[in-house]
């Protein structure tokens, strides 16, 4: 199941308290205090991974708690620490604090370590207290809490090509074409109910990552269709390949359903419509040819590269690979 939203509540361990002691020993009058400091507390902290791809864990685990300091104790010992608790997060976690609505972390990047909540300090014991004016203090301190907060969790999938298009424009099949993902496919509209993600491998061992985003529908901005619970995955992609059906069958204008897509985007959110992106024609092996050369004219107008492909009979699917490829290739590692 995807889940890409969560709401928790995350809770540090406290530091344990000191001790009040004092040396009893044959043999050694007036021992002075002996009360060992409290163990500081566990701290709570999430590590990016990629071999995650949902917040699912967080749907069954609301509540997250590290260990409390141990108390101190005589003799001088000191109570354990608390053992730091560590959260695995999908890439493209971001965390913000639901009070004050300020994003505290955007985890991007593998193995990245945060603190999300810092334990609380151990308190000292009263040998700590000794002075040369007082020789047998009965002061000791109680730990410190740890730190506690309500967080939102949003995850904003991390891929090098997002999939646009309207609902069976053919942005499933082309992931499963070129690559080992394998989502539901038919022929309704909002198969597709989730991003998708989907690793493109070449023959120099290098890959990307492909997401397909889930069918977008004039409106969607404001909740339309599949709404805008999607859009934000397209912020993180570097590539958009925006997709339309030139087939006989397409129920929409290609010339139409590319600027709507493109209009929802910038009403998201005002750069999402200029980020780089090129222009596929899908379903050609059915091509209407009246809807294919009016995409044509249109894209030749505004300066647009326009490919052709076919999923269902692979014309121009090897050359689309590897056309992505040089695409990333030739932009650099910014997200």
């Amino acid at each position: 199941m995807f889940i890409d939203r969560a709401v928790i509540h995350v809770k540090a361990g406290d530091g344990g308290r000191g001790c009040m002691a004092f040396r009893r020993e044959k043999f050694i009058p007036r021992g002075g205090p002996s009360g060992g400091d409290g163990g500081n507390g566990g701290s709570v902290l999430f590590r990016g991974s990629r071999h995650l791809n949902t917040l699912l864990p967080f749907k069954f685990r609301q509540h997250i708690n590290a260990d409390r300091g141990a108390h101190g104790t005589g003799s001088n010992r000191h109570g354990k620490t608390g053992e730091d608790l560590i959260i695995d997060v999908p890439l493209g976690t971001v965390v913000t604090d639901l009070n004050t609505g300020e994003v505290l972390f955007d985890i991007k990047e593998e193995d990245t370590l945060v603190v999300i909540a810092k334990g609380g300090d151990g308190g000292r014991g009263n040998a700590r207290f000794k002075t040369s004016v007082n020789q047998a203090p009965r002061r000791v301190e109680q730990g410190w809490p740890g730190e506690e907060k309500d967080l939102r969790l949003e995850l904003k999938v991390l891929a090098d090509i997002g999939l646009i298009g309207y609902p069976n424009a053919g942005k499933s099949t082309l992931i499963s074409s070129i690559s080992d993902a394998r989502p539901k496919i038919a022929d309704y509209p909002f198969t597709t109910l989730s991003p998708q993600l989907g690793v493109v491998a070449y023959e120099d061992y290098s890959t990307l990552v492909v997401a397909d985003i889930p069918g977008l529908i004039e409106g969607a901005h404001e909740g339309t269709g599949l709404g805008h619970h999607f859009l934000r995955h397209v912020e993180r992609c570097k590539l958009l390949v925006h997709l339309v059906d030139v087939s006989d069958l397409g129920e929409n204008d290609p010339v139409i359903a590319f600027q709507n897509i493109n209009r929802e985007l910038s009403l998201f959110e005002v750069n999402l419509a200029d980020k780089p992106q090129i222009a596929v024609a899908s379903k050609i092996d059915s091509a209407d040819t009246s809807r294919l050369e009016a995409l044509e004219k249109w894209c030749s107008e505004q300066k647009i590269a326009l490919y052709r492909i076919s999923s269902v009979t692979g014309e121009g699917i090897k050359e689309f690979k590897y056309l992505i490829k040089e695409k990333i290739a030739a932009m650099g590692d910014e997200i």
